[in-house]
């Protein structure tokens, strides 16, 4: 970690602010290990994470994306559960939030909850590629 911090403290890598916040955010994303996770890329353009959310309603997970930021969240409704005497307690009941940091073009298609797994689709659309004629002035 302390020659990423003087990489990006040299004075000819001025203005890179923003890509050093970007590569420590993902440092602390990869920390941390609730709730477990897979990243598939589906296709040539589309990426699906998965979180490993049992027990979890879809009232209580959020997804959002803030910038390049995708974050989920969930967080447990304990007032609704009631008095339980657990005599093995194996399931994880506290709530998390989960960051990733997107690439440039990534966009949400989707999230959807199965059988205890969150499925976040992401795609990158295509972009054309124009040609542009740029006009020639004489001077």
């Amino acid at each position: 970690m302390t020659t990423r911090t003087l990489l990006f403290d040299s004075p000819f890598l001025l203005g890179f602010d923003h890509t050093r916040a970007l590569i420590d955010r993902a440092a602390k994303a990869a920390a941390e290990s609730y709730p477990p996770y897979n990243v598939e890329q589906t296709s040539g353009n589309a990426v699906r994470i998965t979180l490993a959310v049992a027990g979890f309603t879809p009232d209580e997970l959020a997804v959002t994306v803030e910038g390049r930021q995708l974050t989920v969240a969930g967080k447990r409704d304990e007032a609704n559960r009631g008095e339980q005497a657990f005599l093995h307690r194996g399931i994880a009941a506290r709530g998390f939030v989960r960051s990733f940091v997107l690439a440039d073009g990534l966009e949400i298609a989707g999230a959807k909850l199965e059988h205890g797994l969150l499925h976040v689709d992401l795609i990158r659309p295509e972009t054309e590629r124009a040609v542009r004629r740029i006009p020639i002035s004489v001077g």
